[in-house]
């Protein structure tokens, strides 16, 4: 059973003031933001793969602002440096010591915009950041802020001067988002939202980073029955069979799959997760993870069907009829 000391109504309650208010910045794009909420909620990082001007990182600054967090933003180049990213020690001639400067790897937002612009060097910088919560530095380690979180991007269509990330590093990030082109009412109002001043100047905090971290313990008080761990297990085995893949989903996966369908549920209100959960987050948890094998790919075939298809190649539990 469900822990007693879960607390749905504060968590739907928690999620509903950031969700409202990142959306007066962020326009007809909640699905969006509730992911965010949920890969937060996980103490989870993730990777917003999209064109530019889709408000990527408008959206990292309204989460910031929204949980009153620290936030910094990195352009990555392929000059940037890893002290550039973690900080580095700088001699003081008045004192005679060397002093640790702090980079914006020791915020608790921070967004590595255009990762994939980075030399392999650089980005791996950010590794022991996303995995430890801490960076070393001249042997000393140095924690970063809780909550915390990166948020990367990456434009898929310009590949020109760019470093793929490997397949280690991507498994690192907990969910793989794509906002996508607003409708065309959205976009009309939000010419209209920016007629006089941009929203973000006056967007306020909604709640505090102390009731974040009280959610992420809360969740994990989320009950997942038996079955639906075993469909989450079936469903990651799954892609480790499939003609269609070089490389399957990893074990880190099925952890991801697990605690972001408590975080799902808990917004939905509900103490309980169930298959339907799973399901809406596999695509952005398992889609990254996973290689296309040459033939699939010369075939024509997208790693998101591939996805889809081992999906529905397990069946789904069900409630037994009385």
């Amino acid at each position: 059973m469900a822990s007693s000391s879960l607390d749905t109504s504060a968590i739907q309650e928690f999620s509903k003031r950031v969700i409202d208010n990142v959306e007066r910045v962020i326009v007809g794009k909640r699905d969006v933001i509730r992911l965010v909420l949920v890969a937060l909620l996980c103490e989870g990082h993730i990777l917003l793969e999209d064109v530019p001007g889709v408000a990527k990182t408008m959206l990292a600054r309204a989460f910031a602002r929204s949980l009153g967090c620290s936030f910094n933003r990195i352009q990555c180049t392929p000059d940037l440096l890893p002290s550039d990213i973690t900080g580095a020690s700088i001699f003081n001639q008045k004192t005679n010591e060397f002093e640790f400067r702090p980079g914006p790897a020791l915020s608790q937002i921070v967004l590595a915009d255009e990762i994939n612009r980075a030399t392999p060097r650089t980005q791996s910088a950010l590794l022991e950041c996303m995995a430890e919560r801490q960076i070393t530095v001249d042997g000393v380690t140095h924690e970063v802020p809780r909550p915390s979180m990166v948020m990367a991007t990456q434009n898929p269509v310009e590949h020109e001067g760019t470093f793929p990330l490997p397949e280690a590093q991507l498994d690192r990030f907990l969910l793989r988002l794509c906002i996508g082109y607003p409708s065309l009412v959205d976009e009309s109002a939000m010419l209209t939202r920016l007629k006089d001043a941009h929203p973000i100047d006056s967007i306020e905090q909604a709640v505090s980073a102390d009731e974040l971290l009280a959610m992420q313990e809360s969740i994990r008080s989320v009950y997942v029955h038996d079955v639906v761990r075993d469909y989450i297990v079936r469903i990651v085995h799954t892609t480790r069979r499939s003609p269609d893949l070089a490389l399957g989903a990893s074990p880190r996966a099925s952890l991801a799959l697990y605690r972001t369908s408590q975080a799902l549920a808990a917004i939905e209100g509900r103490t309980y997760a169930l298959p339907d959960d799973v399901k809406t987050m596999c695509l952005s948890v398992l889609a990254h993870r996973m290689i296309l094998n040459p033939e699939s790919r010369l075939r024509g075939r997208m790693i998101a069907d591939v996805t889809t298809d081992c999906v529905n190649a397990v069946p789904a539990p069900v409630e037994r009829p009385a």
